[in-house]
């Protein structure tokens, strides 16, 4: 079980990320790259790759479902009351790795799950 704290405190933790306002809701960011937004207090939306999206949904559709945006799979909704803390600090790194600048990703392997990160 997590609440919206845990799951902010998560996302800070990682290299150079920062909580900005996104359309009156908090956001997750590495280099002005949104990795992960709290849609509710209740609600973390995390936004790894595609397959770790289905896979998250796959595994635990208890508390992980698909967003999609704009025609396309675009996030994983985690519904933060039910969540695996260990999952979720899983996604978010994924995702921080899809958003980060390479330099970066490469400065934090403990970080890097497969991902070379941005440009």
């Amino acid at each position: 079980m997590l609440t919206a704290q845990d799951a902010r405190t998560l996302a800070l933790a990682l290299p150079e990320a920062t909580e900005e306002d996104h359309h009156g809701r908090p956001s997750f960011r590495v280099h002005g790259k949104i990795f992960a937004t709290l849609w509710t207090a209740e609600v973390l939306n995390v936004m790894p790759g595609e397959e770790r999206i289905l896979g998250a949904v796959a595994e635990v559709p208890q508390w992980c479902s698909e967003v999609h945006w704009g025609g396309r799979l675009a996030a994983v909704s985690v519904h933060l009351a039910l969540a695996d803390r260990e999952l979720v600090a899983d996604l978010l790194a994924e995702a921080w790795t899809r958003r980060a600048p390479r330099r970066l990703v490469r400065a934090f392997p403990f970080v890097q799950d497969g991902d070379e990160g941005t440009a």
